[in-house]
């Protein structure tokens, strides 16, 4: 490895499809705080926490296998003396002296308590500035600058954060906490300006099948594609989330009994029509429209017992909570 590589500023491993290390540069090692022959040979999973191991086995591995590159996958590394290292990483497959290997770059995501220091420290100093002389006026519009600039990059990293914690990684959609909180949103709107909403649940049809036949990459290409046909006839109002496994949710906006199941007929014959390639699918779903009174508690039960209805009666249906 070149010395501009092995000194670059930021980590570098390349792994064999497996996951053996292969090589790595001083930044990572310096990052895990090992030495080059403790690390290279052994699988990069040695140096993650139980959680990170399986997080990182259950996405990066299916991703590189389906396109070939992961960008900006976020999760932690475990030093030799147990402490967590937050990274963004960034890898691509390619074969290289005719092994198919993962070549992989990682950047510390510590930055942010960075910028919050370096603001407090750039506040003080402006403070100070403001009382002094005309001739100072120069460097406290230098050190203002300054602090707008650590401001908006602050403002970038809280963003991403954000949209990590709300984000499903797998399809793209929002996520069983951002889910939530919304369906809680949702009930205030209810309760405060009689907004009325409709919640569905929706189950992909015999989606074991589809694992144990084609293999769980193609569950996961599955699971993606219904997540975009979902998003794509969705509102800007409505919000579209994977709740968990093979099971999404959709609240509808001011939406009444009928028209949700308007709707909800509407997913369900476009899942059934479309064209999926080698594989069909069909879902399920459950519909309830929210009501004074509601929880989210109730409101999400009454919809997924509407969907254990939808599949007891021969699953590809819709069925609404209030005609049980």
């Amino acid at each position: 490895m070149d010395i501009q590589l092995d000194q670059a500023p930021c980590g570098y491993f390349s792994i064999s499809d497996s996951g053996i290390v292969r090589s790595v540069n001083q930044t990572l090692l310096n990052m895990l705080k090992v030495e080059r022959g403790e690390l290279l040979g052994r699988h990069i999973e040695s140096t993650m926490s139980v959680t990170n191991k399986l997080f990182f086995h259950t996405y990066f591995y299916p991703y590189i296998q389906l396109y070939g590159h992961v960008d900006e996958m976020y999760f932690s590394f475990r030093t030799s003396d147990q402490q967590d290292v937050p990274v963004l990483l960034n890898g691509v497959r390619q074969t290289r002296d005719g092994e198919s290997v993962v070549d992989c770059v990682v950047v510390v995501m510590r930055k942010r308590i960075e910028h919050e220091k370096d603001i407090l420290q750039t506040k003080t100093k402006l403070q100070e500035l403001y009382q002094a002389t005309q001739e100072a006026n120069k460097e406290l519009e230098r050190l203002h600058q300054e602090y707008e600039v650590k401001q908006q990059a602050l403002l970038k990293v809280n963003d991403q954060l954000e949209a990590m914690a709300s984000t499903d990684p797998l399809t793209g959609l929002k996520n069983r906490r951002f889910f939530q909180n919304s369906l809680l949103a949702s009930l205030i709107l209810l309760e405060q300006q009689q907004r009325h909403f409709s919640l569905l649940v929706i189950d992909i049809d015999h989606f074991k099948s589809i694992n144990d036949t084609y293999g769980h990459p193609i569950g996961d290409l599955v699971l993606g594609n219904l997540a975009g046909l979902l998003q794509s006839m969705s509102r800007s109002s409505d919000v579209v989330a994977r709740y968990g496994g093979e099971e999404f949710v959709i609240i509808l906006a001011d939406c009444d009994h009928d028209q949700a199941m308007e709707v909800a007929e509407r997913y369900r014959f476009e899942v059934a029509s479309s064209d999926w390639g080698q594989y069909n699918i069909t879902v399920s779903i459950g519909v309830a429209t929210a009501v004074q009174g509601d929880t989210d508690t109730s409101v999400f039960q009454r919809a997924d017992t509407a969907l254990y209805a939808s599949k007891t009666a021969g699953r590809n249906r819709v069925t609404h909570a209030d005609h049980l």
